[in-house]
């Protein structure tokens, strides 16, 4: 027996209302609230959060002494079709990219995100 549910996953970032634009553009959804704490509800998905951390500093990837802490995984259905999409939307490769089943990025804020092909 589950002693809890997941309710939401929340990102710490400078900008709630902009990460969560980022977000929306890229899985769909409304963004909801303004201020501090923005949510963005993904229809048929897990909603995310995005919460205002002041003196943030973005994760980075890969390293053992600064840790990423966690990331997204993606699944999309064409690699280079979504790519362009989040690059579009203001993601920043951080990894050579190309002819693997999976490319990683980071949204404007420096989190670290991967597109993974079905």
């Amino acid at each position: 027996m589950a002693l809890a549910k997941l309710g939401v996953i929340v990102l710490d970032c400078p900008d709630p209302r902009a990460l969560a634009g980022f977000y929306a553009g890229v899985l769909g959804g409304t963004v909801e609230g303004e201020g501090d704490w923005v949510d963005l509800k993904v229809p048929g998905g897990q909603a995310l959060a995005f919460q205002r951390a002041p003196g943030f500093v973005p994760p980075q990837w890969p390293t053992a002494d600064a840790s990423q802490q966690l990331h997204l995984d993606l699944v999309v259905e064409d690699l280079d079709t979504a790519e362009k999409g989040v690059l579009e939307l203001g993601a920043k490769p951080l990894a050579e990219q190309g002819g693997s089943s999976f490319r990683v990025y980071a949204d404007p804020a420096g989190h670290p995100f991967c597109l993974c092909a079905c």
